[in-house]
């Protein structure tokens, strides 16, 4: 699973997700890619299972490109613990993604392929998406 090497917290405060993306909201790499619609947090085990559905389905082929990178802990107190007590432990890494940000990039293999393949993908993640064409310079679904 993805998670950084190392961090200046272990622990950090929720804070908020509210805005649009402008860093990251262009397609830079491949000619597909994959561009969430709304915000949310997507853990490193969603992404992890989002990028193999997406290799499978292009057979090993082209070049995909994760663009985005999970370095917020998530902490959780175990079971039937009472209240107080201090913070949990992490438990997980999850990456929060703006509205508008691009999460896949995909080259190197047909357009049929590439968009079944980052649709497949999307399937994985709990949030809402969309296949984008850099030669279009638009929606595709």
């Amino acid at each position: 699973m993805l998670s950084p090497k190392k961090v200046k917290y272990r622990k950090r405060q929720k804070g908020n997700n509210r805005g649009v993306a402008y860093r990251g909201s262009k397609i830079s790499f491949g000619d597909f890619a994959l561009q969430i619609m709304v915000p949310g947090i997507i853990t490193d085990r969603q992404i992890e299972a989002a990028r193999v559905a997406i290799t499978r389905h292009a057979k090993r082929g082209g070049k995909v490109w994760i663009r985005i990178f999970p370095d917020k802990p998530i902490t959780k107190k175990p079971a039937e613990v009472r209240m107080g007590k201090g913070k949990g432990s992490p438990e997980q890494w999850v990456a929060r993604v703006k509205q508008g940000r691009i999460l896949f990039e995909m080259a190197g293999v047909e357009d049929d392929v590439a968009i079944e393949a980052l649709r497949l993908g999307a399937m994985k993640l709990p949030v809402k998406t969309r296949v984008l064409n850099k030669a279009l310079r638009g929606c595709l679904s």
